[in-house]
């Protein structure tokens, strides 16, 4: 079994749960990077932190040595996003795809010189990470996922 079990509740965003389901349909072969640009997305499948609901979403492509860091920018916003809280509190009940390749994966937050480590690798891969950094006070949460 790689993805966790239960109801699938799609994005309240329209864009982000037909995106999902385009990669997912074609395999990574369509809808597999952040609209209007050639940047890599991966489809992060979780449990909802309050529901239970298996909640399905792109993140930007951030692969080292089969690895993968999930940077919750929120765009900069003040607040980090809800996938944030799901990731945590159900860290072991998450999976990824990468293109055709569906894989189980244990998540955990880095900090200090691995959070760094993993943020310079993020901003390599999507230079805007960086000007979130800078649009916010809060400190952008890097989780790094590895094969369970």
């Amino acid at each position: 079994m790689t993805e966790p079990q239960g109801e699938y509740e799609p994005s309240a965003w329209d864009w982000v749960s037909d995106q999902v389901a385009t990669y997912e349909r074609t395999d990574g072969a369509e809808g597999n990077t952040l609209q209007g640009t050639d940047y890599p997305i991966i489809v992060v499948t979780m449990k909802g932190a309050r529901t239970g609901k298996v909640r399905k979403i792109g993140l930007m492509r951030v692969e080292h040595e089969g690895q993968y860091a999930l940077v919750a920018s929120k765009g900069g916003m003040p607040h980090n996003p809800g996938w944030y809280n799901n990731l945590t509190t159900h860290p072991d009940d998450v999976s990824i795809q990468d293109g055709a390749e569906r894989f189980r994966v244990d998540v955990r937050e880095v900090d200090g010189d691995e959070r760094q480590t993993w943020w310079d690798r993020s901003v390599a891969a999507y230079p805007d990470y960086e000007t979130y950094k800078n649009n916010t006070d809060r400190v952008i949460p890097v989780l790094v996922a590895t094969r369970a």
